[in-house]
């Protein structure tokens, strides 16, 4: 068993909070929140059992960095993420805990958008992060990890765009793990006022391939009245760091949010995606990709649900495994009583490389409403021979064939990244993890 003791006390984290110049709200939520982490479980994820992994057990929850005076100085693994010459109008680079660079365009902060560093946000912003940081979306005490989360944030990004506002370029975050012992308790907050718009790309980052630490991290994306978000993330953090990534959506009336994640770290991962459509009329759809490799166990937990008349709610997870790895995905569409008219659909593949690999995939439907519509489809299997031969008859060698049907079955997350830089990297790490 993994000793749940945890690594700060009610005082590390006092100094910790004032130090930043947090308000008192802030304070008093995470000293409750450290309370509530030792009384509350682990969450349970279905068919996978966590209580031996470490989740509180780091060297470093704090390392300074040094602000970039250029993204020249970023490693190259970091500047092929980013279109130099493009995409650094609407920019926020973390190394470690330290805001490294930000930039936004003035035309974005004349029209009131807010897109800065969990921290400077609560001081200049404290208010309206208040009203959204952990109520409507991730709860405090759900279990131990969302409570450790609250007590130990330590990084992460504010965006606000305000109502009537249409950001076209895509802001882009990068969080970079340079010490391989440091812990990540990122805070994503994400809030679309009424009939505005916004897409928010991230990536997760280890400049290291083996380390042993935590990630726990989570996003709240606020979708009101006739918004949209278009959420897009690459995780990659490296093999030993025990992973908990919670992302979760709430949509306002006519409300969209789509999710357009790739899920590719090293390490064990535990992973919940959960989209509630609200308000009536509105939409969640979330697309999902998977690798896992060498001994690793994943749980993808993805759940769309329907609280609002006229919703529609779509979850597309495709995974391959390899090795003796393990993955898991649980996807979720709930119909709530008196969701009339709304349309929850699912589907879940998992493609198996070798002998030892391991997928699962469990759809389920939970629906309390007569008029409704819903369907699911999952499948676990291997490579399908008909297509391998289909590729070989035209000349193709085997490994080749095999490449590209694996790619063909990811693209329809891969080409919804909308930075052709990120997107390139994701098919990068697509043909590094499956060689």
């Amino acid at each position: 068993m993994i000793e749940t003791k945890l690594p700060f006390d009610q005082q590390y984290v006092r100094t910790f909070s004032e130090g930043h110049g947090e308000p008192s709200w802030l304070l008093n939520l995470r000293l409750q929140a450290l309370a509530k982490a030792e009384e509350l479980p682990l969450p349970k994820p279905d068919k996978t059992k966590i209580d031996k992994w470490n989740f509180t057990q780091f060297t470093h929850h704090v390392v300074q960095s040094a602000p970039l005076s250029s993204l020249e100085e970023l490693p190259e693994a970091v500047k092929a993420l980013i279109d130099l010459e493009e995409e650094t109008k609407n920019l926020y680079v973390q190394r470690d805990h330290t805001p490294a660079y930000l930039s936004l365009s003035d035309d974005l902060k004349q029209k009131g958008v807010i897109f800065t560093d969990i921290f400077t946000a609560v001081r200049e912003h404290g208010e309206l992060v208040a009203k959204y940081f952990m109520k409507d979306g991730v709860q405090v005490d759900e279990h131990r990890l969302t409570a450790l989360h609250a007590a130990l944030m330590n990084g992460g990004v504010f965006v606000y765009v305000p109502k009537n506002v249409e950001v076209k370029t895509p802001l882009q975050a990068v969080y970079i793990q340079e010490q391989e012992d440091t812990a990540l308790f990122n805070h994503v907050i994400i809030v679309a006022e009424e009939n505005s718009s916004v897409a928010y790309v991230e990536n997760y980052i280890s400049l290291q391939d083996q380390a042993c630490a935590v990630a726990n991290i989570v996003a709240e994306v606020f979708a009101l009245t006739n918004a949209r978000v278009f959420f897009a993330a690459v995780d990659h953090l490296a093999k030993g760091i025990t992973t908990y990534v919670n992302r979760r959506g709430v949509t306002g009336r006519h409300g969209r949010i789509e999710w357009a994640l790739g899920l590719m770290n090293d390490g064990d991962t535990v992973s919940e995606n959960i989209t509630r459509l609200i308000g009536d009329g509105s939409y969640g759809d979330t697309k999902t990709v998977v690798v896992g490799r060498g001994e690793q166990t994943q749980n993808f937990t993805t759940s769309v649900i329907h609280y609002g008349k006229h919703t529609e709610g779509y979850i597309l997870k495709h995974g391959v495994v390899k090795d003796s790895a393990t993955s898991i995905f649980n996807g979720i569409g709930k119909i709530e009583h008196g969701a009339s008219k709304s349309n929850a659909e699912q589907e879940s593949r998992v493609l198996m490389l070798s002998e030892k690999a391991r997928g699962d995939a469990n759809p389920i439907l939970l629906i309390d409403e007569d008029d409704v519509t819903a369907g699911h489809a999952a499948s676990v299997g291997r490579v399908d021979p008909t297509q391998l031969y289909y590729l070989m008859s035209r000349g193709i060698p085997k490994v080749e064939a095999e490449r590209l049907i694996i790619h063909g079955f990811l693209a329809p997350v891969v080409n919804e990244i909308p930075l052709e830089s990120v997107k390139k990297q994701l098919v990068e790490i697509i043909e590094r993890k499956v060689k």
